[in-house]
């Protein structure tokens, strides 16, 4: 790694299922202070460190928490991630004290809240943009489910196909079983054009164990990554696909469960209200000593 050793780079776990790094997550790099960087450092910080995403803190305010925040993957910027702004909220928590804080991101306005777990651990909760969702076309199915390597008949009948917004576009594609979830072996480059040609940031792969118990997998080829661990945003999106798919009645906090199946599991909390379009995803992070 070249990492220019001038800049304090902070490596967090987010969604850990516990209290140790060990137990899971997933990675990013963390910069308090962006300022001085333009776009081209930060995509170069970003590849270096090969996280799925890293958050970059360009502005701001502690005094009033809030905080201009962008994103990048070792491709590209994305305009919201939910893993890293769970791991910087919980930086600027340990820093500056937990409470709430508002992140500016190129998505939207983002509000933050931080607070300190019984055993000492800082959780967060981010609420998410107004979340919206779509069917997904025939042609969208059809080109996914090839590059997936997936048939008509893997998807649960009662979990359509849809286009979801969290403040990234995700298509949702429901497993009929968890064997199905657990096996994927996709066309990486195959998917990746699928998902440029419609502005997906994930494909998330989703199994309902219960009402509120979901698994997921979450490929993203376009950010030079198999896969994400853990997807903030991506559970954003389907807490507003169940709300727009009339399964949530009433106030509800679903659990999901994502990364067992590459040895990072990873827990995600999603708070979805049938009255309210927003959704709240909580979950901790863990400062780790380095890049993966």
């Amino acid at each position: 790694m070249n990492l220019d050793t001038s800049l304090d780079v902070l490596h967090y776990s987010a969604f850990t299922p516990g209290t140790t790094v060990s137990e899971g997550g997933n990675p990013a790099g963390v910069l308090l202070d962006a300022s001085a960087l333009d776009d081209a450092a930060m995509l170069s910080v970003a590849a270096e460190l090969g996280y799925s995403e890293s958050a970059f803190v360009t502005a701001r305010d502690d005094s009033r928490g809030r905080f201009r925040v962008r994103y990048f993957s070792p491709l590209a910027e994305v305009p919201f991630c939910g893993h890293a702004t769970v791991a910087t909220a919980v930086a600027l928590a340990e820093r500056i004290g937990p409470g709430e804080f508002v992140f500016d991101t190129p998505a939207g306005e983002i509000p933050v809240s931080t607070a300190a777990d019984a055993d000492g651990a800082v959780r967060a909760t981010l609420t998410s943009v107004p979340t919206r969702s779509r069917p997904a076309t025939p042609e969208e199915l059809d080109a996914a489910l090839a590059a997936l390597r997936w048939e008509s008949d893997d998807l649960d009948p009662e979990l359509p196909p849809h286009v979801a917004f969290g403040g990234n576009d995700h298509l949702v594609l429901a497993a009929a079983t968890r064997a199905r979830l657990a096996d994927l072996a996709y066309d990486f480059d195959g998917l990746a054009e699928v998902m440029r040609r419609h502005g997906w940031t994930t494909v998330q792969l989703v199994w309902r164990e219960s009402a509120d118990r979901f698994h997921a997998r979450d490929p993203f080829p376009v950010g030079g990554v198999v896969e994400d661990p853990a997807t903030g945003a991506a559970a954003a999106a389907l807490g507003g696909y169940l709300r727009a798919l009339g399964l949530v009645p009433e106030p509800v906090t679903i659990a999901v469960r994502q990364g067992e199946d590459m040895g990072r599991p990873s827990e995600l909390l999603v708070g979805v209200d049938p009255a309210d379009p927003r959704v709240r995803v909580t979950g901790r992070a863990q400062p780790i000593g380095g890049p993966r």
